[in-house]
């Protein structure tokens, strides 16, 4: 089967800063200041054309991180990510100006993906008939709520046809009715053959609409393989993380963390 997505020992390192100052003297001082925090780990994965990855994992492992650097808006700190063709992100508010009306968000981002001026007055019609946002079209995104915001994107994505396509918790908004339309339309896609990563809570639709998981936990790869391999497993951790008390789950993650750590060490 032909590659559509490597990711090879992906890591993403951020700086964090107790206040201004230290930021600002980061950035003039040959000192380091502020402390290192990964959030994805020698993160390896494989994606073959036609596939639907899954990705899941708890609050604060990286899913929508690694979605961001395989879309190409957050750049790796280490590793790298070959494509075999252009990824679109779908993810709530993702690309749109907030000061811009609808359809000028649609003409922008197009422009953007290097479309012509013709080719976007033709494609026009179907993205704002898909959103169903009538009137609202053409008043500013910063009037929509999060269910609008996520319509257009979703609009867009899916009209300008990409080979690959990211959704980051963009059907967890909105009305039902909305989200079976987008199923179908995925659907759609996946009967195309194209690659598709799909990062929900929901294990319904994970289900029902994937056929590989991946399962981050705090940055780093726990599991990969079918879905009747990974998520029988994952669910089962779900439910014994669900019943650990507060304190519980930060030792859990406090421990994911500090074996992440120690096993990037080596590697360096």
């Amino acid at each position: 089967m032909e590659k559509s997505i490597i990711v090879k020992n992906v890591s993403k390192k951020y700086k964090l800063y107790n206040n201004s100052r230290e930021r600002i003297f980061d950035l003039i001082l040959p000192k380091n200041y502020g402390e290192d925090f990964y959030a994805l780990h020698d993160v390896n994965f494989e994606a073959e054309k036609g596939d639907v990855v899954g990705f899941v994992g708890v609050n604060g492992s990286g899913k929508s991180t690694l979605s961001n650097i395989i879309a190409g808006i957050v750049p790796e700190t280490y590793g790298e990510v070959y494509l075999n063709g252009q990824a679109s992100l779908i993810a709530v508010s993702s690309g749109l100006k907030k000061e811009l009306t609808g359809r000028d968000n649609i003409e922008l981002k197009c422009l953007m993906l290097g479309f012509s001026k013709k080719e976007i007055k033709a494609m026009e019609p179907d993205i704002i008939e898909f959103a169903e946002l009538g009137k609202f079209i053409d008043q500013p995104v910063k009037s929509y709520s999060s269910g609008m915001k996520s319509r257009l994107g979703f609009a867009i994505s899916v009209t300008i046809d990409p080979d690959i396509l990211i959704i980051d918790e963009a059907l967890s908004v909105g009305d039902k009715a909305f989200a079976e339309k987008s199923l179908e339309k995925m659907n759609e896609f996946k009967e195309k053959g194209k690659t598709m990563i799909f990062v929900s809570h929901s294990i319904g639709q994970m289900k029902r609409f994937c056929q590989k998981v991946l399962w981050l936990e705090y940055g780093r790869v726990k599991d990969y393989g079918t879905v009747e391999e990974v998520m029988p497993k994952y669910e089962e951790f779900l439910k014994t993380f669900k019943k650990m008390s507060k304190k519980e789950k930060q030792k859990h993650r406090e421990n994911a963390l500090e074996s992440a750590h120690k096993q990037l060490m080596k590697s360096e």
